[in-house]
């Protein structure tokens, strides 16, 4: 059965790509905007650059748009042009789709709604579990820019509209792994392994001692799916992780046995990942590559040191309630030690990994 027709905006990303197999799977007709859209079986591609109202205008001119998913982000030197740049984006994505069909639209964000922007990451004084209730933090965030655009066009053209606020997120994406920590592991366990380093954990003893949680992408595509067309989800932002929750000194292990390495001790000095390897690792990644085949000899198009030094090294715990999602009708769930070894396993399968 048809179920409406669908713009996934940011579609090669790790949210985007995961989002168009649910919507595929479950009746959706897919649209897929990106600057450099990549083939994905049944999506449309629809190539844009959002920053240029122009060319956004012409691409989405007429096309019968009736669900919109904003599935990216650009990232900038500082919060003030983060704001500016993305804030762009969404200002003109709206008015291209102003005379689209449009019925719903959804947001994904994240857990810096409660942690503060890059600039002053973990700033934020919200205490965990996070909770959707909580206010927005001090200082300039982007998300913050993205949802009053949202809903300043939502009532505007009397549309629905749905926040969707994930923490880590882990699954494939279809080109872009700009935040996708659990591709990043994959290329630092696999590193380790053929090179004999240890498999240190590089973050901070809280997150290391801490409960934690992270969203499966695949979850996070079914949780979108459903407040799109629930009534009682309509205007309403919700968190969205696996509702499992570990400590990492557990889950490095486990990460560890699917590579077949020891779990190093926790460090005595912190060891972040893109101080040790921004250097060495794209001609030790080559090798690897060469060795083995793979189809990605580009570590930096795998790997996002930068971004899970960031969520692995947090100085305080990050725990997202997800009691509003279960008391509106969204039930979904999914073992976080799954998320991470079923994606090492389609990345071995698809040669992206050794």
């Amino acid at each position: 059965m048809q179920k409406g027709t669908a713009l996934i905006v940011g579609i090669t990303g790790i949210s985007g790509y995961n989002l168009a197999n649910v919507l595929l799977a479950s009746g959706w007709t897919v649209y897929g905007l990106a600057r450099r859209p990549q083939a994905q079986e049944g999506v449309i591609p629809v190539a844009a650059d959002l920053l240029d109202a122009d060319t956004t205008n012409k691409a989405l001119d007429g096309l019968p748009i009736t669900h919109v998913f904003f599935c990216t982000w650009t990232r900038r030197a500082t919060e003030k042009e983060n704001v500016e740049a993305n804030g762009a984006m969404m200002n003109n994505l709206c008015q291209a789709l102003g005379k689209a069909p449009v019925q719903h639209m959804a947001l994904v964000t994240g857990t810096k709604h409660y942690l503060g922007s890059f600039e002053n990451y973990g700033s934020g004084k919200a205490e965990t579990p996070f909770r959707e209730s909580e206010p927005r933090q001090s200082g300039e965030n982007f998300y913050y820019t993205l949802e009053d655009i949202l809903f300043a066009a939502a009532e505007r053209h009397g549309f629905g509209w749905s926040v969707h606020r994930s923490h880590s997120m882990i699954g494939q994406a279809g080109g872009s792994n700009a935040m996708n920590m659990g591709v990043t592991l994959a290329v630092y366990a696999s590193l380790c392994k053929e090179t004999g380093q240890p498999f240190v954990f590089p973050g901070s003893r809280a997150q290391w001692d801490s409960l934690t949680d992270v969203t499966d992408a695949g979850l996070l595509g079914r949780q979108m799916e459903w407040a799109a067309q629930s009534p009682a989800a309509r205007n309403q932002a919700f968190n969205t992780v696996n509702g499992d929750v570990f400590r990492w000194r557990w889950m490095w292990g486990e990460i560890a046995a699917f590579f077949g390495l020891e779990a190093a001790p926790f460090p005595e000095q912190p060891m972040p990942l893109e101080a040790r390897l921004k250097d060495v690792a794209p001609e030790q990644w080559r090798a690897i590559a060469q060795k083995h085949g793979l189809r990605e000899p580009d570590v930096d198009r795998l790997a996002s040191w930068w971004h899970t030094d960031a969520d692995l090294g947090r100085e305080i715990e990050c725990l997202n309630d997800m009691t509003k999602s279960r008391e509106l009708g969204f039930l979904g769930y999914h073992d976080s030690r799954a998320s991470f070894l079923e994606l090492f396993t389609r990345l071995r399968a698809q040669r992206l990994i050794p």
